[in-house]
């Protein structure tokens, strides 16, 4: 089984400059706002999208109803149905086999379509520890997966399964060095103070240690989770972006909130 290893603001006073590698003094603090913008840490582009649970909903989504997966964004945008909420912003998700199936635990709408791995085995996937992105309507939590496994006892409404985690309580994953050689396009979540979930997706190549650090000290995430590599991509409606490359697995789709009384 092969694993795939897997604008609308653009915030120029957030550019960074000083962060990181250089910096003079603290670097200031990101002003994220609902929806997708851009900034760059270190140098390197990068994309962050903010999912408010007080304004979004968030979901899993392989494919249509006992069907193959959608396999892109593009062929998920293109089967949206004519009564479904707007999407606010959307991208891949989670390890996947030859097929586009996951490899690891997978839910949607409160559906389990995969168990959870915790096997042994090669890859970042098997980095471990590895972790899961799930929730309900309007919680969302990143754990590893054997803190999932041992305190998540009722199933969540969507879940996904990647790795390796790149935060865990505060810091880095142990295995992964501050700034490592292998830089690749990449896309990542964590669950901020505020219940916010936030979704980065580099805009050029950059190493787990950068994009993990970039979660822990600007983003201030105690716990994010890597979701893919090289064939990370995003549908951002707002700036008319729709990433269309490699064949992908699966999604996160992020939707504006019905408002309460609507049909």
């Amino acid at each position: 089984m092969t694993m795939r290893l897997a604008a609308p603001l653009l915030v120029a006073a957030l550019a960074l400059g000083s962060c990181g590698k250089g910096g003079n003094g603290p670097a200031p603090e990101i002003a994220l706002h609902p929806g997708c913008q851009k900034v760059a840490f270190e140098t390197t582009p990068l994309t962050v999208c903010v999912a408010d649970p007080a304004l979004h909903t968030i979901r899993t989504a392989l494919g249509p109803a006992n069907g193959k997966p959608w396999r892109s964004l593009a062929n998920l945008s293109a089967n949206r149905p004519a009564d479904a909420q707007p999407v606010v912003f959307a991208l891949n998700a989670g390890m996947f086999d030859d097929n586009g199936e996951p490899i690891g635990y997978y839910v949607e709408g409160g559906e389990k379509k995969h168990a959870l791995n915790r096997n042994q085995g090669p890859g970042n996937f098997h980095m471990l520890p590895n972790g899961v992105f799930y929730g309900s309507a309007s919680q969302w939590h990143v754990a590893t997966a054997e803190d999932f496994f041992a305190r998540v006892t009722q199933r969540p409404d969507f879940g996904t399964q990647s790795g390796p985690m790149l935060v865990i309580d505060g810091s880095l994953h142990p295995k992964i060095d501050p700034d490592g050689p292998s830089e690749r396009i990449r896309d990542a979540v964590g669950v901020d103070d505020k219940g916010r979930a936030l979704f980065v997706i580099s805009d050029m190549p950059i190493s787990f240690g950068r994009l993990a650090r970039f979660y822990r000290d600007e983003l201030k995430v105690k716990n994010a989770l890597f979701l893919d590599g090289t064939v990370s991509s995003l549908w951002d409606p707002a700036s008319g972006r729709l990433d269309n490359g490699f064949p992908i697995g699966p999604l996160i789709v992020v939707e504006k909130r019905a408002k309460a009384g609507s049909s």
